[in-house]
């Protein structure tokens, strides 16, 4: 029978102690329980800066815990922690240290981001995708009155415009940090580029201006001057603008891209040369049932390799 002498109080936190429940203590989670962030924009590299949060886990264990979501059926999302979690496997841990917040699938991809996107190793895809992903989050939750909306016409405001006042509550605020909301749409175009070309902007192989200039092209025409600048080594500004302006005016196929960008090329000496042909002496060459543009083409093509066999002499 068990007296009052064998009664304790257990109290497992000063919180406890003080009658404070906090609904967000960590608790041990095992890892296989958490799944990755859908579309998770940042990348996780096993590079320096990983091998040094490798090190520290295996000596101090995780001192801060992820953050993470519900899935239900005993499962997370997690929401911040993917590089902790990555090192953590590696040191062989099973459990890690997580908060569990309950999110909208709009909340979690702002919290997503804000725990991210100010690191300072980011790449300009990372932040593209990252920005990219809250704006059209923002869009959604403005679309509609939430319990924190004050007004109606707080839900009005543009995307843009209520990030600028979650950042700083103006936007030549934003800009005094160094973000202005051209920036943040400039990076927006980012994610209209072929993998390729941005890849080359993570690689500082393409400036970010140029880049963004040439998001505003189609994408078969972005494969054919990622083909031109891996060749050439680099493409100018003039260049795209050149090419921006005629495709305003009429679509292009690969050779006439080639001739646009190597007539604007800056520096180049302009020498005032005009060749033409008269019908009679092409109609021997071509059918006829061939237009000025199918011949023009040809013409094309035929002095390009022309050109390779030049180079290779």
């Amino acid at each position: 029978m068990r007296t009052k002498k064998d009664e304790k109080f257990k109290l497992e936190s000063v919180e406890e102690l003080l009658g404070v429940v906090n609904e967000e203590s960590a608790m041990d989670i095992e890892i296989s329980k958490i799944q990755s962030f859908r579309a998770h924009p940042f990348k996780v590299l096993d590079d320096d800066k990983m091998q040094e949060l490798i090190d520290s886990i295996s000596v101090n264990g995780i001192l801060t815990p992820v953050l993470v979501r519900p899935l239900g059926m005993d499962t997370y999302e997690m929401i911040s922690g993917h590089r902790r979690m990555h090192a953590a496997k590696i040191v062989g841990l099973t459990k890690i240290p997580t908060i569990i917040r309950e999110m909208t699938d709009d909340e979690a991809v702002i919290n997503m981001v804000d725990a991210n996107v100010q690191r300072e190793e980011l790449l300009p895809s990372e932040k593209a995708f990252a920005y990219r992903m809250k704006l059209d989050a923002m869009k959604r939750q403005a679309g509609r009155p939430g319990k924190n909306n004050v007004s109606q016409n707080e839900t009005n405001l543009r995307s843009d415009e209520i990030l600028a006042k979650e950042i700083g509550t103006s936007r030549n605020q934003i800009e005094m940090i160094g973000i202005s909301v051209d920036t943040l749409n400039n990076y927006k175009k980012l994610t209209e580029l072929i993998p390729e070309l941005l890849d080359m902007v993570d690689r500082k192989k393409l400036q970010f201006t140029v880049a963004v200039d040439i998001s505003y092209i189609d994408p078969v025409v972005q494969q054919w001057l990622y083909e031109y600048i891996r060749e050439n080594g680099f493409i100018k500004p003039a260049q795209v603008i050149a090419l921006r302006k005629y495709l305003q005016i009429e679509k292009v196929n690969q050779q006439r891209m080639i001739m646009i960008l190597n007539e604007n090329m800056p520096g180049r000496t302009s020498i005032n040369r005009k060749i033409t042909f008269s019908e009679d002496k092409l109609s021997k060459y071509f059918p006829p049932f061939y237009s000025q543009l199918d011949m023009e083409n040809i013409m094309i093509e035929l002095l390009e390799e022309w050109k390779k066999k030049q180079g290779e002499k």
